[in-house]
C-alpha cells in the first residue's frame, strides 16, 4: 500500500516551461497526492526535469516514459493501469500548463470521499469559466458538450473537460482496452461508460485558464474525432449493454 491514497497523473509532451513548477505546486498542497508524469517522448528535454525532481521528492513522483506521441487517450489509460496496479484509491486526471489550478484538487477528492464516484472540474455549471480563450474556442467547447448531452442523454454540462479524480471502484470496473477514442473524445467516453455503468458524477465548479507558457496540442482532427466518435460510441453502447463493464468489475 502507499503512504498516499491519491495519484495524479499529469500527461506531457514539450512542457518544460511548466513542469517543474506544476510538481513543485502539486506536492506543496497536500502529502497525500503522489504524481505520475506519463512522459511521450518530449525532445525539448522534459523527462530530464522530472527525473531531476523525483531525486527530490521522497518518492511521490514517478515518471512513466513513453516514445513518441501516442495520444492522450493512450496515455492515460497507461496511467490509470500503473495507479491500480499500486491500489491508489483516488485517481486523478490534470493537464501540465495550469490551464487547471492545482489547489482545486482538493474539491475534487472532496466530492469523491463525500459520496462521489467521479468528480468533474466543470467549466459550465454555476460558478464555473473560461478565461483567456478567444470567443470561438469557447464556443466550439461550451457547444461540443451540449452536442454530446442531445446525443447521449448523460447529466453532465462539461462533458469534454480533462480535470477529473475517480474512485478506484470506477476504473476498476471500465474495461479500459475496449475504449475507442484516444483524442478529445476521450474524455467524453470516460465520463460516458462511468454514466452508463451507474457510477455518481458530479462536476465542481473550476475556473480553466488558457495556457501561458508552450503550445496548445489542440486540432482540427481532434475536434472532428470528438464529433463523429459521439454517434458511434452512443450505438456501439445501445447494441451492448455491458459494453463498458470489465469482466470481474467490481461495479
Amino acid at each position: 500500500m502507499n503512504i498516499s491514497d491519491c495519484l495524479i497523473i499529469i500527461p506531457t509532451y514539450n512542457e518544460k516551461e511548466n513542469v517543474q513548477k506544476m510538481i513543485e505546486t502539486v506536492l506543496s498542497i497536500s502529502e497525500r497526492f503522489d504524481i505520475l508524469i506519463v512522459e511521450d517522448g518530449s525532445p525539448d528535454g522534459t523527462a530530464d526535469i522530472v527525473k531531476e525532481m523525483m531525486t527530490k521528492s521522497s518518492n511521490r513522483v514517478h515518471i512513466l516514459e513513453r516514445k513518441g506521441k501516442l495520444g492522450l487517450g493512450t496515455a492515460y489509460i497507461a496511467g490509470f493501469k500503473w495507479a491500480l496496479e499500486r491500489h491508489y484509491e483516488f485517481i486523478f486526471e490534470m493537464d501540465c500548463d495550469f490551464s487547471h489550478n492545482p489547489y482545486d484538487l482538493l474539491r475534487l477528492l472532496k466530492a469523491c470521499e463525500e459520496g462521489a464516484d467521479l468528480s468533474v472540474g466543470s467549466r459550465y455549471v454555476k460558478g464555473g469559466k473560461v478565461e483567456n480563450w478567444p470567443d470561438d474556442r469557447v464556443f466550439i467547447s461550451k457547444y461540443a458538450s451540449v452536442y454530446v448531452r442531445i446525443i447521449t442523454f448523460m447529466p453532465v454540462r462539461d462533458t469534454t473537460g480533462g480535470f477529473v479524480c475517480y474512485k478506484r471502484k470506477v476504473l476498476d470496473t471500465i474495461a479500459l482496452d475496449k475504449l475507442g477514442f484516444m483524442g478529445y473524445a476521450f474524455q467524453i467516453e470516460m465520463k460516458y461508460a462511468t454514466w452508463r455503468l451507474r457510477f455518481k458524477i458530479k462536476e465542481i465548479p473550476i475556473t480553466f485558464k488558457d495556457r501561458e507558457l508552450g503550445n496548445s496540442k489542440m486540432s482540427k482532427g481532434i475536434i472532428k474525432e470528438a464529433v463523429t466518435g459521439v454517434i458511434v460510441m452512443r450505438l456501439n453502447s445501445l447494441a451492448r449493454p455491458n459494453f463498458y463493464r470489465k469482466s470481474g468489475g467490481c461495479g
